[in-house]
């Protein structure tokens, strides 16, 4: 069963639907850098009902794409991910650069954004730390790779090699993650969308507009800011756990009493409304 298939059962849809705190839009649509060719990326963070974290059942996310399992998608469809609350927070506790971005994305790019969901916003410095810094010095280094063909074999995008000698794409997410990196250590944040200058230079990469040695020596200069910024910035090395572990407990506990108080007065009145019928019955007899 693809992953697709196992996290996006109607169980699955229900759970994320019913407790999302945070959605909105990620991927190039966010950075500011979209070709118009490009599908809508959304990610979200949810926090799980009690008997899919003390019970048995099990969430760790939701999935769902227009497209069916193993097509690439396309201009207008849409790509989802709602992810609960722990996985999210340790992914993003580890320096995930994909998740990082929840914390800044704008409200205008937000679809759902609870007092829960503005309270992670708030909360973003527990997870700027050097490990951050050097998780997006990964993430760039495995672009560089997939661009290099050191690495990676097979690229899903011969197109981009046939029309432009080079998997722009590739060269344009290892750029964006350089700078975003840099942003992150040395400004503690990130601009969401990428500022203009930023993104003028980026959509001329993916448009094949800028040289393969060009973007090499590019990738260079910006890998060797990232590293230096992470050598000396004064960031906490690694997040503080029993803090996040101490902030997490608090968001499941207040989400779940919130949640418990609307069912309760959901079955509250279901209960009256049972009664008053057999009340109303009961005279007509």
């Amino acid at each position: 069963m693809s992953t697709e298939a196992r996290h996006g059962t109607e169980r699955h849809r229900a759970i994320a639907d019913e407790n999302t705190i945070l959605r909105g839009q990620v991927g190039s649509g966010l950075h500011g850098v979209t070709t118009g060719a490009d599908d809508r990326d959304e990610m979200g963070i949810c926090i799980e009902p009690p008997e899919a974290v003390i019970g048995l059942e099990k969430f760790e996310q939701y999935m769902y794409r227009t497209q069916p399992d193993g097509a690439r998608s396309g201009p207008g469809d849409l790509d989802l991910c709602v992810y609960s609350l722990r996985k999210w927070t340790r992914l993003a506790a580890n320096g995930n650069p994909s998740v990082l971005l929840m914390l800044w994305i704008p409200d205008n790019e937000l679809t759902v954004k609870s007092q829960l969901g503005a309270e992670l916003q708030a909360a973003s410095e527990m997870f700027v730390t050097t490990q951050a810094g050097q998780k997006f010095l990964s993430y760039l280094n495995s672009q560089r790779e997939g661009l290099e063909g050191t690495h990676h074999r097979h690229t899903n995008r011969p197109e981009l090699i046939e029309q432009y000698g080079f998997d722009t794409k590739y060269a344009y997410h290892a750029l964006r993650l350089g700078m975003q990196g840099i942003q992150l250590v040395t400004e503690r944040k990130l601009h969401l969308p990428m500022v203009k200058a930023h993104r003028d230079a980026l959509l001329r990469v993916r448009r094949g507009e800028t040289s393969l040695p060009e973007v090499k020596s590019w990738l260079a200069d910006l890998t060797w800011s990232l590293e230096h910024f992470i050598s000396t910035e004064p960031l906490p090395d690694t997040p503080d756990w029993v803090r996040i572990n101490t902030w997490l407990v608090d968001m499941y506990q207040r989400h779940w009493r919130t949640r418990g108080t609307r069912s309760e007065a959901r079955l509250s009145g279901a209960i009256r409304n049972a009664h008053n019928i057999a009340v109303s019955r009961s005279r007509w007899r």
